[in-house]
C-alpha cells in the first residue's frame, strides 16, 4: 500500500492527514530494524505525519535512536538495500538521513539517542500533539508556505524554524 504517500523531491504539498500514516511508519520501522540490527535503539514516528489531523508533506519522517552518527555510516548497505539513498545529513546538523524514493515517501533521519536533535524533535512532535491550538498555528503557517514557495523545500524548511524554535522555548 502507499498510504498517499510520495512527494517529488521540488515540489511542496501538503496532503490531508491519512489514517494509515503511523500504520505505514510501523511497517517501515520494523523492516529497518530488521536490516539494521540491535545497533538501534529506538524508531519513533516524527514530522506532521505524526500528529493526526495535521495536514503535511506525503512523506514519513522516521527519527532513528543510535549510539553516535558512525552507526548510520556502518549500516548505509543495510538502508540502500532497504530502497533509501543516503542524503547525507540534507543540511540538518546532527543528522544523518536516508530517502526513499524518487518521489520520496519516508526520511530515516539517525540521530543520537537522547541527544539533542533526538530531544527536541519528539519535544516539538510532542507539543503539536497535545496543543490543538498550536496545531492549528503551525498548519496555517505551513499551508503559507507551501503557497508562498511551491518548489523550493529548503526556503519552506526555513519558514517553519522561526515557530519551531519559540515553540521548543516554552516552558
Amino acid at each position: 500500500m502507499t498510504y498517499g504517500l510520495g512527494l517529488e523531491r521540488t515540489a511542496n504539498r501538503l496532503a490531508a492527514s491519512h489514517p494509515l500514516w503511523g500504520q505505514a511508519f510501523e511497517e517501515e520501522a520494523v523492516r529497518i530494524r530488521a536490516a539494521v540490527g540491535p545497533d538501534v535503539l529506538a524508531i519513533e514516528h516524527y514530522g506532521s505525519t505524526s500528529v493526526s489531523g495535521l495536514p503535511a508533506k506525503p512523506i514519513i519522517d522516521l527519527l532513528i535512536g543510535v549510539t553516535d552518527l558512525s552507526v548510520a555510516d556502518r549500516h548505509a548497505p543495510a538502508m540502500i538495500a532497504l530502497g533509501y539513498d543516503d542524503s547525507g545529513n540534507g543540511g540538518v546538523e546532527g543528522h544523518r538521513i536516508f530517502g526513499k524514493g524518487a518521489a520520496r515517501t519516508h526520511l530515516a533521519h539517525f540521530v543520537v539517542y537522547e541527544g539533542p536533535e533526538w530531544t527536541a524533535t519528539l519535544r516539538f512532535r510532542d507539543l503539536l500533539r497535545a496543543d490543538p491550538e498550536l496545531r492549528a498555528a503551525y498548519e496555517q503557517l505551513k499551508t503559507r508556505l507551501v503557497a508562498e514557495h511551491p518548489t523550493d523545500r529548503p526556503a519552506y524548511t526555513a519558514g517553519k524554524s522561526a515557530f519551531i524554535l519559540a515553540t521548543l522555548a516554552r516552558p
